[in-house]
């Protein structure tokens, strides 16, 4: 393009592209190419100005740059390309199209012989080797990948999106740089197979788990049977909103869409050509269980694993980077931190029974199970590892919402949570990247992190443009000797708590400590895994907030959840370079922590004072925190 530019000119073009159009503007620009172009001649030899012009140019089928080029057509980096291979892709520069080798194999592999030719006639290569190689056929490995597909890429677009917020900061600052134009190298902190095992992971959970929740809801599943809530979903679509910014009216939209048609439809396994209605296919999506996990470093904050979703392609909203869900149990360890950093001891005893608050309008938090047994009593340690929700109530009531709320301030969490009583069962909405970041300081000494990305940004010429460093508190969220009290208490939770199935059915031997976490109707699922090394937090539900899983048993996050974790770390354990992560090994706790544990997890009331309860009658009373 651009008739008769020099390569320096069209490197110029590739790096700073034109912005306007018009006869003025292009002769303006055609000054201002042939001005840098010329100094880029002066300061860079031949062979650097041609490797900046390889690695900025279009070679069609939205690929730019030889590396991605060579990757995609012939599925190996550009070092290890032929000379045959080579010369198709350089080939293909007079017109990416109309010599693509996918699209027109022929024109293709008459233009590569053209440059096999040049190549001879300026003697980079013999004539036997040439003829040899123009006998060849034309043979492509050509991966159709893009931001669909491929590992990450949900994490390649966050990626994406935070680098284009770079340069725009950078263009702020009187610089110039492009994503696509730049040559910049974006170096990540994923770690390439932990990923690959992550997703295997998560695939192979999902994909049971949907099976299952079809199962449980049947011919009654609100995607089959509530009419409202299907057309509610429809016209928050694109489509339809798209056919009314058409002119149709709501009865000409619905109708268009309720018309069937050819489509690709997608399920676990794998997509299908069906004839159905725009109508029916929202009501198939609607359907999706889907997730956000997230594994991080916690000494640093470096983001390890990150699965943003079941399916980029399909559901392009990230659950990790987008979503604000209510946590549920999960939440109870702070609650629990703040009672220890308020000096309340770890074995003092709450009551299960249930109880009815007379000042929020008769609300009465229940258990599942015997746990509201109105005589137990249970320490700190066995109620949360056991997520006794009556006890985590009167533990938020003793401490005071706002000593809860400043608590999760200082271990990072920045969202606006609730100033009620139903924040002791994770009523507030937290995103998955902040609640790792908050969990890190139960094996960070108690400083939170905030979980990053990038790690660092450069020029083609490997000249450092920016490098992110960890953010991590410069004070202790909490004392060291709360800190090895919690870490007990969430082992406590995976050892013999609701988490047990990590070492009963998972059969994990790790050092691990964590809490599983389930909200109201069983809406959202959560798991939290704390390592001496990672710490992990995956959600699971859906994102119509209006259903939920048909029962406790398979949407509470021990069932839903936590097995992405599990799976997760067995593949990590047949992994010796990871023993670095599952042999580590939590510090022992010190001997007054160990003794300040050291009481009987649960007491029974007194004979007398069972005597004079009335079991059959809820307890009401008036919330009264402390102040």
């Amino acid at each position: 393009s651009g008739g008769g530019s020099t390569l320096s000119q069209q490197l110029v073009k590739n790096l700073y592209p034109r912005t306007k159009n018009g006869t003025f503007f292009l002769a303006i620009d055609k000054i201002k190419e042939m001005i840098i172009a010329s100094r880029l001649e002066k300061i860079y030899s031949k062979e650097e100005v041609l490797e900046q012009y390889l690695n900025t140019v279009s070679f069609g089928d939205n690929t730019f740059g030889i590396e991605s080029a060579s990757i995609k057509f012939f599925g190996k980096g550009a070092s290890k390309l032929r000379i045959e291979e080579s010369a198709v892709l350089v080939g293909m520069l007079k017109a990416t199209y109309t010599y693509n080798p996918r699209v027109f194999p022929k024109k293709s592999l008459q233009r590569r012989n053209l440059v096999l030719n040049a190549l001879e006639e300026n003697d980079f290569i013999k004539t036997v080797e040439k003829d040899s190689l123009m006998a060849l056929p034309l043979i492509l490995n050509y991966t159709d990948y893009d931001h669909n597909s491929g590992l990450a890429p949900y994490f390649r677009e966050e990626v994406r999106k935070r680098v284009v917020s770079w340069c725009k900061k950078q263009n702020d600052k009187g610089n110039s740089y492009n994503i696509y134009t730049s040559g910049l190298k974006i170096y990540t902190t994923l770690d390439y197979k932990m990923q690959i095992l992550a997703e295997e992971a998560m695939k192979t959970h999902m994909k049971g788990l949907q099976r299952k929740f079809e199962k449980s809801y049947g011919n009654s599943a609100p995607w089959l049977t509530n009419k409202d809530l299907i057309l509610k979903v429809v016209k928050n679509s694109t489509a339809y909103k798209n056919l009314i910014t058409q002119g149709l009216n709501e009865q000409q939209a619905l109708d268009t869409l309720r018309r069937k048609k050819v489509m690709s439809l997608a399920s676990w396994d794998g997509e299908k050509e069906v004839e159905m209605s725009s109508i029916d296919s929202v009501a198939h999506y609607m359907k999706f269980l889907n997730t956000g996990s997230i594994s991080i470093d916690p000494a640093t904050g470096a983001v390890k694993t990150w699965l943003g979703g079941i399916n980029y392609k399909v559901f392009k909203y990230d659950h990790i980077s987008q979503s604000r869900r209510q946590v549920g149990s999960t939440f109870k360890p702070i609650v629990y931190t703040a009672a220890l950093e308020n000096e309340i001891a770890p074995c003092t005893y709450f009551s299960a029974e249930e109880v009815e608050y007379k000042n929020l309008e008769g609300w009465s938090p229940s258990n599942s199970g015997d746990k509201d047994e109105v005589f137990m009593n249970y320490s700190m340690k066995q109620a949360l590892s056991n997520s006794v929700n009556t006890v985590a109530v009167k533990v938020l009531e003793k401490t005071g919402i706002e000593n809860v709320i400043n608590q999760a301030e200082k271990m990072g969490i920045t969202a606006d949570l609730p100033n009620l009583p139903s924040l002791a069962l994770g009523a507030g909405q937290i995103g998955v990247e902040e609640m790792a970041g908050a969990y890190a300081c139960y094996v960070n000494k108690g400083r939170a992190v905030k979980p990053f990305l990038i790690s660092s940004i450069t020029n083609y010429q490997d000249s450092i443009l920016e490098t992110n460093t960890p953010t991590i508190s410069p004070v202790q969220s909490f004392n060291e000797e709360n800190r090895q009290i919690m870490v007990e208490f969430m082992k406590a939770t995976i050892n013999e708590g609701t988490g047990a199935r990590i070492r009963t059915t998972y059969g994990l031997e790790n050092d691990i400590a964590g809490k599983t976490g389930t909200t109201q109707n069983n809406k959202d699922a959560w798991f939290v895994a704390i390592t001496p090394k990672i710490v992990h937090v995956t959600w699971v539900g859906l994102d119509n907030h209006e259903i939920g899983f048909k029962n406790t048993s398979l949407g509470q996050g021990a069932s839903a959840a936590l097995p992405i974790f599990a799976l997760w770390m067995q593949k990590l354990n047949r992994e010796k370079t990871y023993n670095y992560i599952t042999r580590a090994r939590f510090m022992k706790p010190d001997a007054a922590v160990v003794s300040m544990l050291d009481c009987d997890p649960v007491k029974r009331d007194g004979f007398f004072k069972r005597l004079f309860k009335n079991p059959k009658r809820k307890k009401t009373k008036n919330f009264k925190e402390k102040n």
